[in-house]
């Protein structure tokens, strides 16, 4: 798709980015930026996550001499509440029975970092995602199979037993996953273009 003549550094140890990225064939290192996730009350959670996304891959372009550092930063916001990667079991049964029968919304922000220039790209993609009902004793299973425990909003929606709990979406399927695709990809050729690192044919 790209032939691309700069190595490319995930800020990041998510297995599902992970994927993600080796499912568009491009080839990178993992070199997880290892912050804070702390959510700022004065920024709106498009801002949060563009933030963190950008604060991830600044940390990571100081450690190299040469390549494009990947940040991301995912979180789901329901009724005004921001909800993170769960801190325990109970935490992911509160934050189950919060979503449960409610529409919310999945923010995740992405930054681009050229560690030679430090030229940046940032960008927020944000999804609409609805639950059915769901039983107690779902919510009991799920968070039992320890699947929630490291996933802002305490499910996947790509989990065998979490994607049964979602019963519509409005946006982009990846970035509830964890990583909108077209975004970054567009992203992508942007910052490569800007660089003049790469010859960025279309599709």
């Amino acid at each position: 798709m790209m032939d691309i003549h700069v190595p490319l550094v995930l800020a990041s140890q998510s297995p599902r980015r992970k994927k993600l990225l080796k499912q568009l064939g491009l080839r990178f290192r993992v070199m997880p930026a290892h912050i804070r996730e702390v959510f700022n009350k004065r920024y709106t959670p498009a801002e949060n996550v563009e933030q963190l996304a950008l604060k991830k891959a600044l940390k990571v372009a100081k450690r190299v001499r040469k390549g494009i550092i990947i940040g991301a930063d995912t979180i789901v916001v329901c009724n005004h509440h921001i909800l993170g990667k769960p801190k325990s079991p109970t935490d992911a049964k509160r934050m189950l029975h919060l979503l449960s029968n409610k529409s919310h919304y999945v923010y995740t922000g992405i930054a681009l970092v050229d560690a030679e220039t430090m030229v940046k790209q940032t960008a927020v993609e944000k999804t609409e995602v609805h639950f059915r009902a769901l039983e107690q004793d779902e919510i009991e299973r799920y968070v039992k199979s320890g699947s929630p425990m490291d996933k802002a909003g305490a499910y996947g929606i790509q989990d065998d037993y979490g994607a049964v709990f979602i019963d519509r979406i409005n946006g982009c399927y990846y970035n509830v996953v964890g990583f909108p695709l077209a975004r970054f990809y567009t992203l992508l050729r942007q910052i490569l273009q800007t660089t003049s690192k790469t010859k960025v044919p279309l599709l």
